[in-house]
């Protein structure tokens, strides 16, 4: 089984040669395997098409895809189009449980969730045509998607979706997010949802004015009130902290003793304490995914770090994820790169004290803390956005800075603007360490303003890195970010200052990214929108012990090393707490 992918927004074809038609073998004997359509982009016949992947390789763009896949994904769920994405499988919602959805942008997640909403009828693969809803049941009577495809069929069930850019609220809603949320207030909970994730003072703020962490508060309030018969929730954590984020996950689990929910998540924490089951979705983005069966979640989310599928016999990554145990012991010996100075920051109702510290040559220094405690404060005086009380900090290093809200900066090529961000840009250094860890190649010549937020997100990171600093900084750099990205971040930050006279410091609130990346870490304490204490750079251990103790959550690492959420008041929580022992384990208590 062999499928033909375009991806239209890379074919340019003219300001290429048409390599795809030239070189290809089965044209040059007179088939018309590749042809320009009539919109100037590529079209491949799949049934002419050898597989032997010369257009792809001669693309310029990198905007063809030829997969071969196995006999038993002969029949997709639903694809787009001549040359366009197909989807296999479905995840199954259950009653009285939160089903999670683990896998890469561009899989295939967005779609099946349309399909279960009933907002698209799968086409089971011809592209074009619109499959009759006999068809589809005939395809999945005697599975547990039957009854529930039924209701669909029947038009009976009713939606509440969570969007994934919560940026987009304010384009299609004008007022306060308390009009907004009565108009959503089906059951009767907003009083409670309200005072659960604290935005009571921002229900009469314009809803333009919000912050991303308020609107995704106010995004999550507004769907978790409705009634439906079927809730989703397409990334519920980024710009939320730790505590933002368990308060998020204690409203789901409540109503998930009600109502079945699906929900798609990228912090790994949070899924494997919010989720019952999880499918794993696998394949290559924006060309085909595929949808596992449901998953035990410690069993799931392990074999995903691991990129084996056993039971579908599937390998569908060349390295597995690996939480070593560094962190546990003292920080390696650095030399001290800069040292920044005691400095306060005064706003009219806000107020941040740093006792300042130093940061080390080749380190990774972690930054956690509640939202609205000042850490994009720090960052920004740090970096001399803003000065401190009393005048710009002195600090003689080279700082190049990452905003935790990324907006397009022009409406050049992605191409264009890195260029302007480095001298480096064509040397083949450059390409392997920035270009490919963040996948940029395919939309160098994508305008900056028509990205995603993921993809705006990954350009903000290489723009960072490519600047020639001592020190760089980067504000929440996992936002909108998949499990895949994130982890190919955590690898090129560790490299791209190991054995250099440079650090990064990076504020976020994924607990997985902080522990894969830091040698040390800063703690934000103090009391939120009022008033903020930067302490630190303390080490790992100290630090996270010191942050999850007002937090009053404690971590264990299972076998793999991996961090998960202990359970309130189970055995672990309470023998960690009274240890004192709130992130690790001692190495007795690791089996060592």
């Amino acid at each position: 089984m062999r499928i033909a992918i375009l991806h239209r927004d890379r074919c340019h074809s003219r300001k290429c040669g048409t390599e795809c038609i030239l070189y290809c073998p089965r044209v040059r004997t007179g088939d018309e395997t590749v042809v320009l359509g009539e919109d100037g982009k590529a079209v491949i016949s799949e049934a002419l098409c050898v597989g032997c992947g010369i257009c792809v390789k001669k693309c310029p763009f990198e905007a063809i895809d030829i997969v071969s896949l196995p006999e038993e994904l002969e029949h997709p769920t639903h694809r787009y189009g001549a040359n366009g994405f197909a989807l296999y499988g479905l995840p199954i919602p259950v009653e009285g449980k939160v089903t999670g959805v683990l896998g890469a942008n561009g899989i295939g997640k967005s779609t099946a969730i349309k399909i279960l909403a009933g907002q698209l009828r799968p086409n089971l693969g011809e592209p074009g045509q619109e499959a009759a809803w006999e068809e589809i049941l005939k395809k999945y009577a005697g599975t547990e998607l039957f009854d529930y495809l039924l209701t669909v069929s029947q038009k009976k069930l009713k939606v509440a979706i969570k969007p994934q850019y919560i940026d987009y609220i304010p384009r299609v809603f004008t007022g306060t997010p308390r009009d907004l949320l009565k108009s959503t207030d089906e059951r009767g909970v907003l009083d409670a949802y309200v005072r659960a994730l604290t935005i009571g003072p921002i229900l009469d703020h314009d809803i333009s004015s919000l912050s991303g962490g308020e609107l995704q508060r106010v995004a999550i309030v507004a769907c978790l009130a409705r009634e439906a018969d079927f809730y989703f929730l397409d990334e519920i954590t980024p710009f939320l902290d730790i505590y933002q984020r368990m308060a998020a996950a204690s409203l789901i689990r409540e109503l998930a003793a009600h109502r079945p929910i699906v929900i798609v998540e990228h912090d790994l924490a949070i899924l494997d304490m919010l989720a019952d089951t999880v499918h794993i979705a696998y394949g290559k983005p924006a060309a085909f995914g595929v949808i596992t069966q449901p998953k035990g979640v410690r069993v799931g989310i392990n074999q995903y770090l691991e990129g084996f599928l056993p039971e579908e016999n599937v390998r569908f990554r060349d390295y597995p994820v690996v939480f070593d145990k560094r962190a546990h012991a003292v920080g390696s010996e650095r030399a001290s790169l800069l040292e920044f100075p005691a400095a306060t920051k005064t706003y009219d109702a806000f107020r941040l004290e740093v006792s300042g510290g130093s940061i080390r040559a080749g380190e990774v220094l972690g930054v956690v803390g509640a939202n609205g405690i000042g850490k994009s404060t720090f960052a920004k005086v740090l970096a001399g956005v803003e000065p401190p009380d009393g005048g710009p900090l002195e600090i003689s290093a080279r700082i190049s800075y990452k905003p935790q809200y990324v907006k397009a900066p022009s409406s050049d090529t992605v191409e264009f603007y890195l260029q302007s961000c480095t001298t480096s840009f064509d040397s083949a250094i450059y390409q392997h360490d920035i270009l490919e860890p963040l996948s940029l190649r395919p939309i160098l010549q994508s305008s900056l303003d028509t990205l995603s937020g993921g993809e705006l997100q990954r350009v903000a990171i290489a723009a960072c890195l490519s600047r020639n600093a001592d020190l760089y900084i980067l504000d929440e750099p996992s936002a909108h970010l998949d499990v895949e990205q994130r982890v190919k971040i955590t690898r090129m930050f560790r490299h791209h200052v190991d054995g250099r006279d440079a650090a990064i410091l990076v504020i976020d609130h994924d607990i997985y990214l902080i522990d894969m990346i830091s040698e040390r870490i800063l703690v934000f304490e103090g009391e939120p929108g009022i008033s903020g204490r930067a302490t630190g750079p303390f080490e790992m251990r100290e630090g996270m012990n010191k942050f999850l103790s007002g937090l009053n959550v404690t971590f264990r690492r299972d076998k793999t090393g991996r961090p998960r959420i202990n359970k309130p008041d189970s055995y672990l929580d309470r023998e960690q707490k009274s240890n004192r022992e709130f992130y690790y384990y001692t190495d007795k208590e690791m089996g060592e």
